[in-house]
């Protein structure tokens, strides 16, 4: 069966637009409460869910629309407020609880929101559940009797409780005293959690995107700016910066050169720390990743496997091969032996942990790497388009293939998030690289 509404990490769309709407989220729900309850629930014990959100001003309604569609199937709900998505992966399992939800658009701008769940063990749901709530959807909703609505309360020392979470993913026999960090929080979820995480390790550290008004999530800040962190790196002299995306699952990093580091880059990092202590068998990347990568980790004898773009098909392929860390250039990082999900408070400090092993600064332990040019051309079309249907565009990314040869490659796929094409022409040459994407675009926009 094909999801109707369900994409890559849940549903998503502007706010006010179906399906991101009050009456829709409602309905949602209640239907998602009903498949939940039928669950592994103890007899005469109630389901219960955590709701978290990032800082759009929608997630007010949102989180209003949801809580009484749980009610309404009968399911007892906690609210965390504000909170990284990945903490509500773990409160969730850490709490025995039937499912976690968060109402984010991640590193889309203000005016998109979205639902995305957890299931009990802190994984994104599999896709026959995601199936048997959109069939759920097509009943209609109704209301159990009065005597068994859902309550809901608020879990008030959530923050608390991640906090411990994510430091005690840091080695026990290290600290981050000395290291003077900017942490960029995007104007997000973690706004209120990453600074104090990296301060309680002994970090001196400067918070910027740390002031969310409800409409500036993501806006010239985070993960998906990180110029900003750069600049701030460099004016306040410190030693490391790190910038998270709207809901925290994203990491980028900078140095103290106000040189900016990306997923690749990192997972990269991550491997070789893990490989000086022990073999590492293999590591996920995308159809994104940098060749770079890909041929640096064959050369020292470690499997790779492209999934396709987005965390929950790398967390299949770990899965599949039993392997614990993969990745996306835009930062969505992978511990498997730290966390259930993707969490860029947690791959940070993955991240210092390794340069405090190695005793070297983070331009240092990348001097080796260098990755091959990539160009990326976003393209905004219509909600449906179908890129192979476009004569021209096929005949001509033949003709690119054929041009480039074994000097690079090109990748043309649709988001997932958002009715954007993506365009990516990699080549062992910028120019080039930037020349045949565009040229590859220009057939998109008519």
């Amino acid at each position: 069966m094909t999801r109707k509404f369900f994409g890559t990490d849940g549903i998503r769309g502007k706010v006010g637009v179906s399906p991101i709407t009050p009456d829709f989220v409602l309905r949602l729900g209640y239907a998602a409460g009903k498949v939940l309850a039928q669950g592994n629930v103890a007899p005469g014990v109630k389901p219960a869910v955590l709701i978290g959100k990032d800082t759009r001003i929608s997630g007010y309604m949102l989180e209003a629309s949801l809580e009484a569609g749980f009610s309404a199937a009968g399911v007892d709900v906690m609210l965390a407020g504000p909170m990284p998505t990945p903490a509500v992966a773990y409160l969730t399992r850490a709490l025995r609880l039937q499912a976690g939800v968060v109402i984010s658009a991640s590193h889309n701008p203000f005016d998109d929101n979205g639902i995305k769940f957890f299931s009990a063990s802190g994984n994104k749901l599999p896709d026959e559940i995601e199936l048997a709530i959109e069939a759920e959807l097509e009943k209609g909703m109704e209301c159990v009797s009065s005597d068994v609505l859902g309550k809901a309360h608020r879990l008030r020392d959530a923050n608390g409780r991640y906090i411990e979470f994510c430091k005690s993913t840091f080695p026990s026999e290290l600290d981050l005293r000395g290291l003077k960090i900017v942490v960029d929080c995007a104007h997000g979820a973690a706004y209120d959690i990453a600074p104090n995480v990296f301060h309680e390790l002994g970090a001196e550290v400067i918070a910027i995107g740390n002031t969310p008004n409800g409409l500036n999530i993501n806006e010239k800040v985070g993960a998906t700016h990180p110029e900003a962190l750069a600049v701030a790196v460099r004016a306040n002299h410190a030693d490391i910066g790190i910038a998270l995306d709207g809901d925290a699952d994203r990491l980028i990093m900078v140095d103290k050169n106000g040189q900016i580091y990306n997923g690749d880059q990192l997972l990269y990092l991550m491997t070789m720390d893990r490989l000086s202590s022990g073999p590492v068998s293999g590591v996920v990347g995308t159809l994104m990743t940098n060749m770079a990568v890909e041929v640096a980790l064959k050369q020292k004898g470690i499997g790779f496997v492209r999934a396709k773009v987005g965390d929950r098909y790398v967390l299949e392929q770990l899965a599949e091969h039993g392997w614990v860390l993969g990745g996306e250039g835009s930062g969505h990082l992978l511990c498997l032996d730290k966390h259930s999900t993707g969490d860029g408070i947690v791959s940070a400090l993955q991240v210092l942990s390794a340069l405090q092993r190695m005793k070297v600064s983070l331009d240092e332990s990348l001097k080796d790497l260098t990755l091959y040019p990539q160009s990326l051309v976003n393209v905004r079309v219509a909600a449906g388009t179908d890129w192979k249907e476009n004569v021209t565009l096929v005949e001509d990314k033949a003709a690119v293939e054929q041009e480039l040869g074994d000097r690079g490659r090109v990748l043309i796929r649709a988001s997932g998030t958002e009715p954007l094409i993506r365009v990516m022409v990699e080549a062992d040459n910028a120019d080039l690289a930037h020349a045949c994407a565009h040229r590859l675009a220009a057939h998109l926009r008519g």
